[in-house]
């Protein structure tokens, strides 16, 4: 294992912005986290843990041991006549683990093919799209403490998932490092296809009686056709979660704007779509300089090349202030700043 310092992070994140890590470690397995971890000369250091960089906005030298967690493998651990258990390593590509569950026939995870990042990061960020969420399909999450290199395995119900949310985001942020996940599948996969966008697709596919293929196949079409190929675009996909408002305050501005969507969540609360807001604010397809806000998507912000996250996080910003002066609304950074 290898530490490297002032470590260019450029590669080591979608939005590709500069940023020097004071020093840099790639981990291939527990026993390198756990080792390095332990290390008395870096105990005292500063620990930041990067995955796959898909959402994070770098707006500075990171002062820190950056540790990228590359643990691979997909492992069947059991199953039954229904379901099956797969452990699979922090550092598995999100897409790559869920084509291999798509080419086996293990449903679950197919609405949520082609999201960046790694397998580690996603139940950090409970990762979610068109009707499905991580926390679905979690049995567990394996990790090390940050502090002392123990092991800790936390349940679905310890994880304590909520919409883009997690423990690991909230009570416990900056505590634990991810090592591995545990899903459980359906080797009978019941089709989600409940979003509009989706069934359209697969009727443009001529495809009557969806497999779990042809659901994911849709998805990653409407995904490259609304949203940016990092490879080609700087950006972290969604910049900000979809506001869920209370009824009472939802009604009035439905009232005064009546092309406002809303889907219920519970009783008492509406999910409002964040980028319609933006868009109905004016900020679709904005420019300025090197960032902006994507042509094809209100809520995606991105970098041409040559941007600075500062710049990102400044428009971003603006972005608030307009939409929340406009529709009362204030919209939250999906993105974690850094």
């Amino acid at each position: 294992m290898q530490i490297q310092s002032n470590f260019s992070l450029r590669n080591f994140n979608t939005f590709g912005l500069e940023s020097l890590a004071s020093f840099f470690a790639e981990v291939r397995s527990v026993g390198e986290l756990t080792e390095i971890l332990l290390d008395p000369v870096w105990h005292e250091t500063p620990k930041f843990i990067l995955g796959g960089g898909s959402n994070v906005l770098f707006t500075q030298n990171v002062n820190a041991l950056v540790i990228h967690p590359a643990i691979k493998g997909i492992d069947k651990i059991r199953e039954d006549e229904d379901h099956v258990w797969l452990k699979v390593g922090a550092g598995e590509s999100w897409h790559g683990f869920v084509m291999h569950c798509v080419e086996s026939n293990y449903g679950g995870v197919e609405n949520l093919s082609l999201i960046p990042g790694t397998v580690g990061a996603a139940p950090m960020q409970n990762i979610g799209a068109y009707g499905v969420e991580i926390r679905d399909v979690v049995e567990s999450v394996e990790t090390v403490s940050i502090e002392d290199g123990q092991k800790k395995v936390f349940s679905n119900k310890e994880c304590a998932f909520g919409y883009r949310e997690s423990v690991f985001k909230k009570a416990l942020k900056n505590q634990f490092v991810v090592t591995g996940v545990t899903f459980v599948l359906n080797k009978k996969p019941a089709i989600n296809v409940g979003y509009g966008d989706v069934q359209k697709t697969l009727a443009e596919m001529n495809v009557s009686d969806p497999t779990i293929a042809d659901v994911s196949q849709a998805i990653i079409t409407i995904r490259r056709s609304k949203l940016p190929d990092p490879a080609q675009i700087g950006n972290a996909g969604s910049f900000f979660k979809n506001p869920e408002i209370p009824l009472e305050q939802y009604n009035p501005l439905k009232n005064a704007f009546p092309e406002m969507p809303g889907y219920p969540v519970g009783e008492t609360m509406v999910k409002v779509p964040a980028g319609w807001l933006i868009e109905q604010a004016g900020w679709k397809g904005y420019r300025q300089g090197a960032i902006g806000v994507h042509q094809k998507q209100a809520l995606v912000l991105v970098n041409y090349g040559g941007g600075n996250g500062n710049e990102i996080r400044d428009l971003a910003g603006t972005i608030q202030d307009s939409v929340e002066a406009k529709y009362g609304i204030r919209l939250s950074p999906e993105v974690n700043f850094v």
